[in-house]
């Protein structure tokens, strides 16, 4: 039921405006600080968590599979429809955080691949392309 990746997707939404806004109130700047970024990150992590394997099973996991796959172009379009130029006249703090960001992104992509590594050995697919 796709009703059930809305309420997912609301959440994290909610939950990431919230961080975004805190964040901002943190830095002293009057802005959302990356609230729909969090929130897509929250998504991720809840659609891949052991707490919402029941939601994501069946049915009601076409929902959530559905809502995690727009999630991403929809971040993409909003993220492009940014005033860059508006951001660097900003000052030095709009313009750090873009390259901390940046960083921290670069950085953590071992990381990330590292967690969805799998040790077991690849099945052998020798045997099943001679056959075919």
């Amino acid at each position: 039921m796709i009703v059930y990746g809305v309420a997912l997707l609301s959440v994290c939404l909610v939950l990431g405006m919230l961080f975004g806004e805190a964040l901002g109130v943190l830095l002293n700047v009057e802005a959302n600080v990356g609230g729909v970024g969090i929130a897509m990150l929250f998504l991720v992590f809840a659609s891949n968590s052991d707490k919402f394997k029941a939601l994501t099973e069946g049915v009601s996991g076409t929902g959530i599979k559905f809502w995690s796959a727009m999630y991403i172009p929809i971040v993409v379009a909003m993220a492009a429809r940014q005033n860059v130029a508006a951001a660097t006249e900003g000052g030095l703090l709009a313009l750090s955080a873009g390259v901390a960001a940046v960083i921290v992104s670069f950085a953590l992509v071992p990381v990330f691949s590292k967690l969805g590594k799998d040790d077991s050995p690849a099945p052998d697919t020798s045997e099943e392309q001679e056959a075919g």
